[in-house]
């Protein structure tokens, strides 16, 4: 079975622009996201999926392998389908270009061992900070029995009001795809409830689709501020100080 990773690496990003060339101690963002990708052991390539010149021409400069796509994208999903068409796999997983700290191992706890058809699946992990939980750059996500979504939501879901007994999750920037998946993605009108929440993941759910969740135990954040930014420059620096990460 093959499977490709795809980085989408939009420049305009609404709460920071630019992000994915951000400096962290270095490197531009997207460097840190490709390498820690590429150690994953179940990926076969990894490509990065801009509508940039200029994180074109930074890739190149990496000797990143870099795809063009279209500017009028509205969705990182919609991103790594124009790629699909160009590179023939079995699962897509697409990585979200603002997680620098993702840890390979990670990675892989979405690709199934193999696939048939329809397969859609996404990493969630357990909110341990009361901040997170209201945070609505946090997608929260609650699943049925079987561990498929039932719905995602950036308020705090479900509402406490008969315990507190609960363990919070939000979902991670890390999704597999089979080429059906992604069509259907594609070819498929945003919902009145991806609208409203601005989740491109609902457009399974409204549709009547499954949408695996894999909980996962992860350290990891999403850099949509540049507060955000200034924590993982510190992370990052404190590792490579230890010897965990290397330029």
């Amino acid at each position: 079975m093959r499977t490709i990773a795809v980085i989408p690496a939009r420049y305009g990003s609404s709460r920071l622009r630019g992000k994915p060339l951000m400096d962290i101690c270095g490197r531009p963002m997207l460097w840190w996201v490709y390498h820690r990708v590429r150690q994953s052991r179940s990926i076969d390539g990894v490509y990065i999926a801009t509508d940039h010149d200029e994180i074109m021409q930074t890739c190149r400069q990496y000797s990143i392998p870099c795809m063009m796509t279209d500017k009028e994208h509205k969705t990182s999903t919609e991103r790594v389908y124009e790629v699909a068409k160009f590179l023939p796999a079995d699962i897509y997983v697409c990585v979200n270009g603002d997680e620098p700290l993702i840890e390979p191992s990670i990675v892989e706890k979405v690709v199934p061992e193999r696939v048939e058809g329809f397969f859609a699946a996404n990493l969630m992990t357990k909110i341990s900070s009361p901040v997170e939980t209201v945070d609505d750059t946090n997608i929260k996500v609650v699943t049925d029995e079987a561990g498929d979504a039932l719905y995602f939501s950036r308020s705090p879901i479900p509402h406490p009001k008969a315990s507190i007994r609960f363990d919070y999750y939000k979902h991670l920037g890390v999704l597999a795809y089979s080429p059906e998946a992604l069509r259907f993605f594609a070819r498929t009108p945003r919902g009145r409830l991806e609208q409203v929440e601005d989740i491109n993941e609902l457009r399974f759910v409204e549709h009547g689709k499954k949408l695996r969740m894999i909980p996962v135990d992860a350290d990891t954040l999403s850099v949509d501020t540049l507060k955000d930014l200034d924590y993982v420059r510190h992370v990052v620096a404190e590792k490579i100080k230890k010897g965990e990460l290397r330029l």
